[in-house]
């Protein structure tokens, strides 16, 4: 118990580190349980989704459901620990060099080369939850597609708010996959 708390820890400090919160630190949160071994790509996936359903960042609430599934309460709480332990030091170091920061060419040239790394590995993870969320056993799930593509209308062309394209998606997942 006492090592996986440790590798928890170890694992959610290398996220926070390395990615840029958000987003970005899917790819590396789902490399990280899967090689553990604590969670599959479809527990994975749902997680993600649950995680963006509530409330609080993503990274925190991804670390909590990792943590608690690989070691319950305590697991949850160093996963936690884990994630901002990099914040808090980078914030601090920030705060310390804020005005060096705001105004160095460096700094904007250093994120103008990260951005890009942050897109791709987001395409990877999109085709990796493509596979898991739209392919049921080996065959292409067309409702599954079908609610993907009415979710990318309904959100970027009617503008329709998260909270109420998340609701009917479960409804109609309910619906289409008794």
């Amino acid at each position: 118990m006492i090592l996986t708390l440790l590798e928890l820890f170890w694992s959610f400090v290398k996220i926070g580190f390395t990615s840029f919160g958000g987003l970005s630190m899917i790819p590396l949160i789902s490399h990280e349980v899967v090689s553990h071994g604590w969670m599959n790509l479809s527990e994975v996936s749902d997680i993600v989704a649950i995680a963006e359903m509530t409330p609080g960042p993503l990274g925190l609430n991804c670390a909590t459901f990792a943590g608690i599934h690989a070691a319950g309460i305590p697991g949850a709480v160093t996963a936690n620990l884990g994630v901002l332990t990099p914040t808090f030091t980078v914030t601090a170091l920030v705060a310390v060099f804020f005005i060096k920061f705001q105004k160095s060419r460096r700094m904007e040239q250093i994120l103008t080369g990260v951005r890009p790394v942050c897109i791709g590995l987001l395409a990877g993870v999109i085709l990796s939850f493509c596979q898991t969320n739209y392919v049921i056993g080996s065959a292409v799930s067309l409702p599954a597609i079908a609610i993907g593509v009415l979710d990318l209308v309904l959100l970027f062309k009617w503008d329709m708010s998260i909270p109420k394209v998340i609701l009917l998606s479960a409804v109609l997942g309910l619906f289409l996959f008794r």
